[in-house]
């Protein structure tokens, strides 16, 4: 079989394993589960603590000892195990232990996935750079329809989801074995501990600019946490009003959120000319306050008279994920010396999605908590709260990060 065939089939899985769950399980919790909004966002937080290490300890794995696509193999057969076994639980603690092992298995595949992928188009003489977008693409199309079946199989409020993935996860780890071999590169093995961690670009914190940049990235990355896991019991609530139970939104629910990660891949093409024409600095302003309107308009919206609204906060979605981590991936990559980019981007991705993830899950779980009486969540003004969070953002931020754009760099 072609080998970018092979490849798009890998990446599409790898996305798949996680979309089966990732959007609909808040909703399984909250509802059939009876949990807390703190017991869910604990659960959904464990994803963060996993992102502060996992990956970085595997890519050293991966780098020194064992072939890349066998550890890619193995985190996806550990994860299947775990998700069945999710998929029995009832208690929150044991579940919340349960998707925190499950985390750290597959944390550590989405760069894995990359480098699996960078390895062989490099062995089989392809560009990289002009071949790899165009499959990685078919990984947000795997999410998609993850979540498309989810919810046209009745299966958002069910285990079944944790079924899906799980057979996905087996058949991806049993699949991962049968790519072309990654050995490991011996000249890494000087690569330190602290450097496959991000922890040696710690020195950019020196410079007051990127001190605040990695701030405010720890800040907006807690914000990505929060739909992925409150959106879909949001939703799942408008079913026990007449007028809403029967709403396209209500019955489909992950078709609706769905439209938030299509967004995202329009969203990406856009991002070279608003960063050349306006910098760094106004396309994070631009999501910041684009975060804002999504949880705005999330607080005055409904699937019945207000599912424009809906609609509208799942594009500008596209807008608030894509302008964040995309252009802020290019910023580091900018600013950073070139013997500490790598360990730079690590330390992007341990402040969003380590330190900001854990933020996010948490804090709104405390949020939704807070907002709950007898049983009935007061979804507008949790959502009004998180408005107000990333607005308060967004005024700081242009006060804060001081940094003036040159259209030529």
């Amino acid at each position: 079989m072609n080998i970018k065939i092979r490849l798009t089939l890998m990446n599409f899985l790898q996305f798949f394993v996680w979309g089966s769950w990732l959007i609909s399980l808040g909703g399984y919790m909250m509802g059939p589960l009876h949990f807390t909004g703190g017991q869910v966002g604990s659960v959904f937080a464990t994803m963060g603590i996993a992102a502060l290490f996992m990956p970085g300890l595997l890519g050293i794995v991966a780098d020194r000892w064992i072939n890349a696509e066998r550890v890619l193999g193995l985190c996806h057969l550990n994860g299947a195990i775990l998700l069945f076994w999710a998929s029995t639980i009832k208690d929150p603690v044991v579940m919340y232990w349960v998707m925190l092992f499950n985390a750290m298995a597959y944390m550590p595949t989405i760069a894995l996935n990359s480098a699996v992928s960078y390895n062989i188009l490099l062995q089989k003489g392809f560009d990289v750079v002009k071949d790899f977008p165009p499959i990685r693409v078919w990984g947000t199309v795997g999410f998609v329809c993850a979540m498309w079946i989810v919810d046209l199989m009745g299966w958002a409020r069910s285990p079944v989801q944790l079924y899906l993935s799980a057979a996905t996860a087996l058949f991806l780890g049993i699949y991962a074995f049968t790519l072309p071999a990654c050995p490991p590169a011996r000249k890494e093995r000087e690569k330190s501990l602290l450097s496959a961690l991000g922890l040696d670009a710690f020195v950019l914190f020196k410079r007051r600019k990127m001190a605040v940049f990695f701030i405010f990235a720890m800040l907006i990355g807690a914000a990505l946490q929060i739909t992925n896991t409150f959106g879909g019991s949001f939703l799942d609530d408008f079913a026990g009003f007449e007028q809403y139970k029967n709403t396209f939104g209500v019955k489909h629910p992950n078709l609706l959120l769905s439209v938030s990660q299509i967004s995202e891949t329009l969203f990406i093409l856009t991002i070279p000319f608003f960063l050349k024409r306006f910098g760094i600095k106004k396309v994070m302003m631009i999501s910041i306050f684009a975060w804002v309107f999504r949880f705005g308009l999330f607080g005055i919206g409904n699937p019945g008279s207000g599912l424009l609204l809906l609609v509208l906060s799942m594009i500008i979605y596209g807008m608030a994920f894509d302008f964040f981590n995309i252009s802020g991936s290019l910023f580091v990559e900018m600013e950073a010396e070139p013997g500490i980019r790598a360990s730079a981007q690590g330390l992007f991705m341990i402040m969003t999605n380590g330190f900001g993830a854990y933020l996010g899950g948490t804090a709104s779980g405390y949020v939704v908590d807070l907002f709950t009486h007898d049983g009935v969540k007061d979804w507008p003004h949790i959502w009004f709260v998180f408005a107000a969070y990333a607005l308060i953002l967004g005024v700081l931020f242009p006060f804060l990060f001081k940094y003036k754009h040159e259209r030529t760099r």
